[in-house]
């Protein structure tokens, strides 16, 4: 999958912007707060995705602004394709086609231009909180299979409505029993999403020891498991619909009382924890900053490389500002690793990647493209 060309304008402090790009390493370069990440931003909304960075839709438009327009031209395995993603402050609304036809939502460009970001803060990916971890592999499973995002949405809004129906019981405004038709629903949903998790954590785990041991240079072996609050083992296990989701029914009756006292529910997918061990042991307790720096390197890397396989086509790696939070020797792993994938890179100065890229270069300042590849500019 490569990105051929971008043209931008009115996105945040972005101004008449239009490139094309290079199929390999494109290299974003600029100070601070001069449009690098802007840029990364405006790439990755084509995808159909939020902000990476929870920038609300209201900030995406040019303070002194009242329109956006984001314009993205790409070519899969198959074709060539356009991405018009076009917003107004006046009218509040997003205007969104994917190769001329009008789409009902954002979110509806999902599953067409595949892209992996990774940033400063995918550095504590191993060692953060256990939510960042569930984000990141149900991220991973949508971008395979786009029905799960949805799945997801679900389950996360029955769990709101169970946990305030649990409040509303302790204070004695509803009954006990209205939980049974929410638990049966939840029940269902998170047994389905067991089974998926498993799957790709089972192919995350067999990509992320192979690719650690060669950064580690076989002196230690990485292991990356699912831990469930609701099964003791997920093995060969399949029927969501049926034994799974009278076990899961069972636990969650089991913990009644105990919920209601404390307001929230205990167990189920949303208390799942993906575990990295180093050597056998957990790199969230025990590893060190660099250990985990590469345990969190080998996951998104992972990543990359199952969606490619998965879907018969490289996606688009984003390496927003990250670099140089890496020493030289992960900076080369990751550029040995990423050849035959099409690579955008920001850093604030040229020197900080290892490497000649003269050819490469996009300069950013204030908000627009200064300098650039020869013929690059549209």
């Amino acid at each position: 999958m490569i990105i051929n060309s971008l043209r931008v304008n009115g996105f945040k402090n972005l101004k008449n912007i239009g490139v094309s790009f290079n199929d390999d390493i494109n290299i974003i370069c600029g100070k601070n707060a001069q449009g690098k990440t802007n840029l990364i931003e405006a790439i990755w909304l084509c995808s159909g995705l939020k902000s990476f960075r929870g920038t609300k839709d209201k900030d995406f438009i040019c303070l002194d602004g009242d329109t956006s327009q984001i314009e993205l031209e790409f070519t899969d395995s198959f074709r060539q394709q356009k991405i018009n993603y076009n917003m107004s402050r006046s009218s509040k609304e997003k205007a969104v086609y994917l190769n001329g036809v009008k789409l009902e939502y954002p979110s509806k460009l999902f599953g067409n231009l595949d892209c992996v970001v990774f940033t400063p803060e995918d550095l504590e990916l191993s060692k953060g909180s256990p939510d960042n971890r569930r984000r990141f592999i149900d991220l991973s499973i949508s971008q395979i299979k786009r029905s799960y995002i949805s799945v997801i949405n679900q389950y996360d809004s029955i769990i709101f409505q169970r946990n305030r129906l649990l409040k509303n019981i302790a204070f004695g405004v509803s009954d006990k029993d209205e939980l049974e038709v929410w638990d049966e629903q939840l029940a269902k949903l998170g047994s389905y999403i067991s089974v998926l998790r498993y799957a790709y954590t089972s192919k995350l785990n067999l990509t992320a020891k192979r690719l650690y041991s060669e950064i580690s240079s076989g002196k230690e072996e990485l292991s990356v498991s699912l831990c469930s609050t609701v099964f003791d083992e997920l093995y060969g296990r399949e029927d969501y619909s049926g034994e799974m989701k009278n076990e899961y029914l069972a636990k969650l009756k089991a913990n009644i009382d105990d919920d209601i006292k404390l307001g929230y529910t205990q167990v189920g997918v949303h208390r799942d924890e993906l575990l990295t061990c180093i050597n056998g042991l957990p790199s969230r307790e025990y590893g060190s900053q660099g250990q985990n720096r590469s345990v969190a390197l080998i996951l998104k890397l992972s990543q990359a490389y199952i969606l490619a396989d998965e879907r018969k086509d490289s996606p688009v790696i984003l390496l927003d500002d990250v670099l140089s939070e890496l020493d030289k020797n992960r900076q080369s792993f990751i550029f040995s690793k990423i050849k035959g994938m099409q690579v955008f890179v920001t850093c604030c100065e040229e020197n900080q990647i290892k490497g000649s890229f003269k050819n490469r270069v996009y300069s950013i300042n204030d908000g627009q493209i200064v300098k650039a590849p020869p013929d690059m500019i549209l």
